[in-house]
């Protein structure tokens, strides 16, 4: 069902996804708040250089405030009226889970269940949110499916965001709440966060240090260009989930559901080598990466695959922009941003 908006909460407005997500919504013609806590998980002067882009459009409003707390989220609903909710904030990183596992509690369970709650009582129309690709966990068969059974995770991470589409599913089925939620693969591009493999092996090689490649170089990864992400996100945002009336209790598929919920991977489709990766990142640089080859890190998987079969029928897309394109963009960026 094809869904009209025009006001748009963007949660983690000041994040990576989120950024380049309420810049496209602006850029077409809608009224975006955006939320976020500037937490400094990372360099806030990449958050702060985001906002400033977003602040030079006058449909945009930045509110400051973390998703945990209750009051705060309660008076954001109470002074806007959303028609769709898109929901970016998050305590990202799977190996941070291993060191700071409270964080992720209070962002990402306590914040969720604030935010549908919000939803709930203001009506809003839609609920989009992103989930991971770490759902999948010690899943092997590929490529990963939003039909296959995902209780098997290997990160705190993974494990909140696979319990934040249970959170979202239990809401759509008690309250009627339209919900959507988006499983990314291995996000890339400019304004990249600094804690990804992209942006630390561009840094490292520049600088004449050793890049850290994990797994020996065996590993595997459906790196998605942001562009395509954000491409994703716009369309599924105009449409609403519709209940799936083949759905039955004793087979249950757990990408759709008998209420208004759904479940899309968002990938390139078309897994790329780690050491072919770091190839194209030597390429873009014109410069030989120093290599220090480590074993497999905990609550790491060696390889991810997007099944985007659904996402390709519901909404007529299909990511695909090479990652040679990709990663020239994002090295053009990191050199202009850095003065390099």
């Amino acid at each position: 069902m094809t869904f009209k908006y025009h006001t748009v909460l963007v949660t983690g407005a000041a994040g990576f996804i989120g950024f380049h997500l309420a810049k496209r919504l602006l850029e077409q013609g809608c009224r975006v708040v955006g939320l976020d806590n500037l937490n400094d998980y990372y360099d806030v002067g990449y958050k702060t250089g985001r906002l400033d882009q977003l602040s030079s459009y006058s449909d945009f409003n930045f509110v400051k405030g973390d998703l945990a707390d209750r009051e705060a989220m309660a008076r954001l609903f109470e002074a806007t009226a959303f028609d769709v909710a898109v929901n970016m904030a998050a305590q990202a990183g799977v190996r941070y889970s291993l060191i700071n596992p409270h964080a992720y509690v209070s962002s990402n369970l306590v914040g969720f269940v604030n935010l549908l709650e919000c939803c709930r009582h203001s009506r809003v129309g839609h609920l989009v949110f992103a989930s991971s690709s770490s759902v999948y966990g010690a899943n092997t068969r590929m490529p990963f499916s939003v039909h296959d059974n995902v209780d098997h995770p290997v990160s705190l991470y993974a494990a909140s965001k696979k319990a934040n589409e249970l959170m979202a599913h239990t809401y759509s089925h008690l309250y009627g709440l339209h919900c959507t939620g988006l499983r990314f693969f291995t996000v890339y591009g400019p304004w990249g966060r600094p804690d990804m493999a992209l942006f630390l092996f561009t840094k490292a090689i520049l600088e004449n240090r050793p890049i850290k490649v994990f797994n020996h170089g065996k590993m595997q990864r459906d790196f998605t260009y942001i562009d395509d992400i954000v491409e994703g996100v716009v369309r599924v945002m105009g449409r609403l989930p519709q209940p799936n009336p083949q759905w039955n209790g004793e087979h249950p598929d757990p990408g759709t559901s008998y209420a208004p919920y759904r479940i899309y991977n968002i990938g390139n489709n078309a897994p790329v080598a780690l050491n072919d990766f770091i190839a194209a990142i030597e390429k873009a640089l014109g410069k030989t990466a120093k290599k220090e080859y480590l074993d497999l890190q905990p609550g790491d998987v060696p390889a991810t695959a997007a099944d985007v079969d659904d996402l390709m029928v519901d909404v007529g897309f299909r990511p695909d922009t090479p990652i040679e394109i990709g990663i020239e963009r994002f090295v053009s960026w990191y050199r202009a941003y850095h003065r390099l």
